[in-house]
């Protein structure tokens, strides 16, 4: 796959570049730590690093970065080497809800994202909404992480260590809005600081087992961990079902009550390998089109 790549003063150009809608990759549920601009760009932090995403007459512009940490950093992260035309087409090929359903996320791209930030942001995904979701992140970002200076008129924040997390108190960790897994938090994030290299560890296992070994942290039930295994465990068949992606389900394809095991089934059996991609295609869908809805 071909990229027209410009690199200017701290920033980074891609000419006309395909399969990229900053707004569908980050508003489609994936990640918790974009924000919109005025401009609508989105400017977002990623190993301590702030960025601004925007969109301009086709070019995908990124700006506050260079060359090096654009391939060391970004090429990877926004999945920029894989062919989502050919993802599309297969995906596609299965039947017009699917089809309809890749049309409406467009440039959609999955993010490559870093298991510790995502482990904990997928446990306090758990039974919430994407706005206190992202406002409990940030809230514990600012609080516990390394401050990184003003950019876009904003103070930025990395997110905070998993000894920083252990070291607080459930009370602590709770005042930063998240509830009843504050406990689930401070326990898994114990559980990572005594043994730093067990996620990278869990990364290099088949899916049945890095599944087994991250729901044997506090917080992680089987959609969690589906999540975590997708968006930052390169496991491109997991296919998370959540209440957005149940319902567009039964709704298009079983039409009554399933159980969300039985969906899972049914998915890896329809889209193999790219169930994942399905998934983000059907949750944006559904989400956004309000189908199913009760």
């Amino acid at each position: 796959m071909q990229l027209d790549i410009q690199y200017k003063d701290n920033e980074v150009i891609i000419m006309k570049g395909k399969d990229f809608e900053p707004a569908h990759i980050f508003q489609c549920g994936q990640c918790f730590r974009w924000y919109k601009e005025s401009d609508d760009s989105y400017t977002g932090i990623v190993q301590n690093k702030a960025l601004n995403v925007g969109k301009i007459d086709g070019n995908i512009i990124f700006k506050n970065t260079n060359k090096e940490d654009f391939l060391d950093i970004w090429m990877d992260y926004f999945d920029l080497k894989t062919d989502y035309d050919e993802i599309k087409k297969k995906i596609s090929r299965k039947d017009p809800i699917m089809q309809n359903a890749v049309s409406f996320g467009e440039g959609i791209r999955i993010l490559k994202q870093e298991p510790w930030e995502t482990l904990i942001s997928f446990i306090i995904s758990s039974n919430n909404n994407i706005p206190r979701i992202k406002a409990s992140i940030e809230k514990l970002s600012e609080e516990y992480g390394e401050y990184l200076g003003v950019y876009c008129g904003k103070k930025r924040f990395g997110f905070p260590k998993p000894e920083v997390l252990a070291a607080l108190s459930v009370e602590k960790i709770a005042a930063c809005g998240t509830g009843y897994r504050a406990s689930y938090i401070k326990s898994t994030a114990a559980a990572i600081a005594k043994a730093p290299t067990a996620l990278e560890t869990i990364k290099s296992l088949d899916i049945e087992n890095c599944q087994r070994r991250l729901m044997e942290y506090q917080g992680v039930g089987p959609k969690v961990a589906q999540c975590i295994l997708f968006f930052s465990m390169g496991k491109m068949e997991a296919f998370p079902v959540d209440v957005w992606v149940k319902r567009v389900m039964e709704h298009f394809y079983f039409h009554k009550e399933t159980p969300a095991s039985v969906i899972q089934q049914f998915a890896w059996e329809k889209y193999g390998g790219f169930a994942g991609y399905a998934q983000q295609y059907l949750f944006y869908y559904a989400r956004e089109q309000g189908i199913g809805k009760k």
